[in-house]
């Protein structure tokens, strides 16, 4: 039985930790600016709307079998969103608020990533 040594076992660590970060890459949203929509959503009170829709916390809104599948349907659900309760986001704010949301709730894997 061979016992590795320090060398062969950080080497093993490394190779086997490359897969598992591209797994982890998660589609961003360019120019996004996170802390605006953080603050947006807090200003808009978008958990407790979601609350009164799904019950409990709102979250359970977030994975509607199958309906927000892509970044760019959940940017659309955002636009639509901010149309229907007459919120008038501007196109970077929609964004910005897409993006917090990818980065809390969906995390969907950058084009190109393996799925987790």
């Amino acid at each position: 039985m061979r016992i590795p040594t320090a060398a062969g076992l950080w080497l093993a660590l490394a190779t086997t930790a490359v897969p598992a970060l591209a797994q982890t890459a998660l589609h961003q949203y360019a120019d996004a600016d996170l802390a605006l929509g953080e603050k947006l959503i807090r200003d808009h009170q978008c958990s407790a709307c979601h609350a009164k829709k799904v019950g409990g916390d709102g979250s359970a809104i977030y994975r509607p079998a199958g309906r927000i599948n892509t970044p760019g349907a959940l940017r659309g659900m955002v636009d639509y969103c901010s149309t229907e309760l007459n919120l008038g986001l501007f196109p970077e704010e929609v964004t910005s608020v897409a993006a917090v949301l990818q980065r809390d709730h969906y995390r969907f894997p950058a084009q190109g990533a393996a799925p987790r």
